[in-house]
């Protein structure tokens, strides 16, 4: 039985990674759906950053166990939700 050796790890395209964290952020998203969204923030911390770079989600550094997303990162990560998981 081998074992996955996370040393080695693969390349992978970090925009795919940031699109699939938006859209996962939006299954875990909830508030009016206008103006103040928040999604548990339990995703990788350095796709979390590229998304506050990209003004996708306020900061995500601090002890609150969950961030906001900004009107237009919602409104994406909703896109981005349907378009990868939708039935």
């Amino acid at each position: 039985m081998s074992q996955h050796n996370h040393d080695k790890a693969p390349k992978y395209d970090t925009s795919k990674v940031d699109d699939m964290t938006l859209a996962l952020l939006y299954l875990v998203s909830y508030g009016d759906g206008e103006s103040m969204i928040r999604a548990w923030k339990s995703f990788d911390w350095d796709a979390m950053n590229r998304l506050h770079e990209q003004g996708m989600i306020g900061n995500p550094v601090g002890k609150a166990k969950s961030v906001v997303m900004t009107p237009e990162g919602f409104k994406k990560a909703k896109e981005l939700f349907h378009s990868f998981f939708a039935v």
